[in-house]
């Protein structure tokens, strides 16, 4: 029996297999609202047969977002436009939801990635960035505000806000985003993390605020949400950040009853060398999993199905994410069920599509016609 489409359990949250849709930026969102945009794009995702779906960065405050156009829930406005995907998600698809919550620090205040993706400047109608230390993310970027007390109670306040408006929105699950060069892989690394008071040197102090962080978003919603972290295992740089460092932060997010981590790399720097190949980041998963025994999510060029397979049947992690090989194939679970003998959940509208050769791909269908 194919061990990617058997069932699993992130904390209170039950999945119908092991294949996640990790969360994508779509620049798209109108003030933080979301769109015509993210009904199309999220509402197809939902029909592909995949465990979890999970949403893109969505930012807690105005100036954590990546880019002008990124998706939001600091506001009313923001929930119900959000309220209008997820509802019309419920009516027609049993898929759970993740949202990811994050704050881009030092990287907001860009470009969309086909408009280049680089810093807006101040006199080009950007906006000032904070981190946790005035260090540029690149030479010639806007240098951002060292946080301060009262700006890191801001925003800790803001990612509880975000959090309990995820839970009206009655969504299972929340995910925290310390990777990818964001506000909170900026406190974790050595590189971006010059201070010199409690939030800063030892790992101890890097890993602070991101674990303060955690603890607030976890208190303030019921044990029923699944609250997890998403992590840069590395930075792939030398001094920075690293798979050791890693462990430990995964260790303490298990003692603070993290219910997942979901392990990617890099992102805190343009001098990073990935050495980029099929499953790349896989190993770190692996280690974090072994470490930490957190439910832990592998994502980085995972393609194939039998690949896929391999590595939740060996227990490299116990589900895999995909990003950019799902927006080619949307029905990639399909395929791969089919593929590996499996079962998978489609629309009943949907359920002519069934090949010939795989009668019981969609479970057990009934169709008749006069």
């Amino acid at each position: 029996m194919s061990q990617l489409f058997t069932p699993y359990a992130l904390g209170p949250l039950l999945v119908a297999n092991r294949i996640a849709i990790a969360p994508m930026c779509q620049y798209s969102a109108d003030n933080g609202n979301a769109t015509d945009w993210h009904m199309i794009h999220l509402g197809h995702l939902a029909l592909s047969g995949a465990g979890l779906l999970m949403t893109e960065a969505t930012a807690v405050s105005p100036e954590g977002r990546i880019s002008a156009e990124d998706l939001g829930l600091w506001s009313d406005a923001n929930q119900a436009a959000l309220a209008n995907v997820v509802q019309a998600i419920r009516r027609h698809a049993p898929i759970p939801l993740v949202v990811q919550l994050g704050h881009a620090g030092r990287k907001a205040s860009s470009r969309a990635p086909w408009q280049g993706g680089a810093c807006v400047h101040l006199a080009e109608g950007g906006w000032q960035t904070v981190a946790p230390s005035a260090i540029a993310h690149a030479p010639g970027e806007t240098v951002p505000i060292a946080l301060d007390e009262m700006g890191l109670l801001q925003i800790k306040g803001a990612f509880v806000a975000a959090a309990q408006r995820v839970h009206a929105l009655g969504i299972e699950g929340i995910e925290l985003h310390a990777a990818h060069g964001y506000l909170l892989h900026q406190f974790l690394s050595p590189l971006s993390n010059h201070r010199t008071d409690v939030y800063g040197g030892s790992l101890e102090n890097r890993m602070r605020f991101p674990l303060e962080v955690y603890e607030a978003v976890r208190a303030a919603v019921p044990d029923s949400v699944a609250v997890g972290v998403r992590l840069s295992a590395t930075d792939w740089v030398d001094g920075g950040w690293e798979i050791e460092q890693s462990v430990r932060f995964a260790q303490e997010l298990k003692q603070l009853g993290a219910d997942f981590i979901h392990v990617s790399s890099g992102g805190i720097s343009p001098q990073q060398q990935i050495p980029v190949s099929p499953g790349y980041q896989v190993a770190f998963a692996e280690r974090i999993k072994r470490d930490s025994g957190l439910p832990t999510i592998s994502v980085g060029l995972i393609t194939e199905a039998q690949q896929a397979e391999d590595i939740v049947a060996q227990g490299q992690s116990d589900m895999v994410a995909l990003a950019r090989a799902i927006l080619f194939d949307p029905r990639w679970p399909w395929h791969a069920a089919a593929q590996l003998g499996a079962q998978v959940q489609a629309p009943p509208q949907y359920w002519r599509s069934q090949p010939r050769e795989y009668k019981h791909l969609f479970g057990d269908t009934t169709l008749g016609q006069r």
